[in-house]
């Protein structure tokens, strides 16, 4: 039996990560939980954000899920998920954004899938001032070739396995010609080697008013790491928001799947979040280590769930409480 690190992190992260474990023991998934706490609270209780063993059982274990970490503000702590994508060079930061049958947005039909590159770009952070008197301030944006080449071949990999025909490559070539040229570049020598799959570019600002319009013409979407991080949640607000929205973050031999979603310490212990977030980075989890057909049992189950209003919980219109919805899905199962 795989072992699998679990991070239930912060907020309502113990309670969705509780909803986790109870569906995929009741769905006899074969795996065991390793789990092992960081954030808020334990640093409160040791000083340390994310201890060593955290570290340890990630790269025990190679493959972990989390839910939402606070990252303390103004205290000089950087940003857990920044610091466990450089740490373990995850480069692939990928957010399927897909409808889910029943539940009533302004979109339908929508089933994409975005790959961000993880380590390089304007959110490496590396930023200085130019004058004493901290008046200018400059941001670095690095650009790699290496590190442009295995992020599309990883978007055009996925459209391959999956017999999709177009992959949208987002960019902003026309002003920054040396960066986002430098990418656009790659990704056009990349996609010489797939001629089954077509390749579109698209300007990021003419990405935006696309998804908004047309969303459902989109496959398979890969760009840089800024513009990554605003087209997923955009993507995700088409769909029902970021309660519903899988991440994971993957590098050559590791892989994170999280819930993107804050840690809404405001609802935290009151059996009131929405665990399907969680639920459904299990799920692309257990498609990741070859259980797909467990992965199909509890999406279904969870299909099944959500397209009854009243099996809901109250963000996405219903009245369920956290673990209310969770028996709903076992029952399901």
């Amino acid at each position: 039996m795989q072992k699998v690190t679990l991070i239930p992190g912060d907020g309502i992260g113990p309670e969705i990560a509780e909803s986790l474990k109870e569906i995929f023991a009741a769905a006899k998934v074969p795996i065991q939980f390793d789990q092992v706490e960081a954030g808020q609270a334990i640093l409160d209780q040791t000083g340390s954000l994310v201890p060593d063993n955290v570290y340890q059982k990630i790269e025990e274990n190679k493959i972990a899920i989390k839910g939402p970490i606070t990252t303390p503000i103004g205290q000089g702590f950087r940003s857990i998920n920044v610091s466990l994508r450089k740490k373990y060079d995850l480069y692939a930061n990928v957010r399927p954004v897909k409808s889910i049958p029943g539940l009533t947005t302004r979109y339908q039909d929508i089933d994409l899938v975005i790959f961000r590159e993880n380590t390089e770009g304007l959110y490496i952070g590396e930023e200085h001032y130019e004058t004493d008197d901290h008046n200018s301030a400059v941001a670095i944006k690095r650009i790699t070739k290496q590190g442009s080449e295995r992020i599309v071949k990883s978007a055009f990999e996925h459209a391959k396995k999956h017999g999709q025909t177009k992959v949208t490559v987002v960019h902003k070539a026309n002003i920054l010609k040396l960066t986002d040229g430098l990418f656009l570049e790659t990704a056009r020598e990349v996609a010489t080697s797939y001629p089954n799959i077509t390749m579109e570019e698209l300007i990021v600002d003419n990405m935006c008013l696309q998804l908004v319009t047309h969303p459902e013409r989109f496959q398979v979407i890969v760009t840089m790491n800024l513009y990554g991080d605003i087209l997923s949640d955009l993507c995700a607000g088409l769909v029902g928001g970021l309660g519903i929205a899988p991440g994971a973050n993957l590098g050559d031999d590791l892989a994170i799947f999280e819930a993107v979603h804050g840690s809404a310490p405001d609802i935290a212990g009151q059996d009131k979040a929405n665990p399907l977030a969680l639920i459904y980075s299990g799920i692309n989890m257990l498609d990741y280590m070859g259980l797909s057909d467990y992965a199909r049992q509890i999406e279904n189950a969870v299909l099944k769930t959500v397209s009854q209003p009243e099996h809901r919980t109250a963000d996405l219109g219903g009245q369920l409480a956290t673990s209310a919805f969770t028996q709903k899905v076992i029952n399901y199962l």
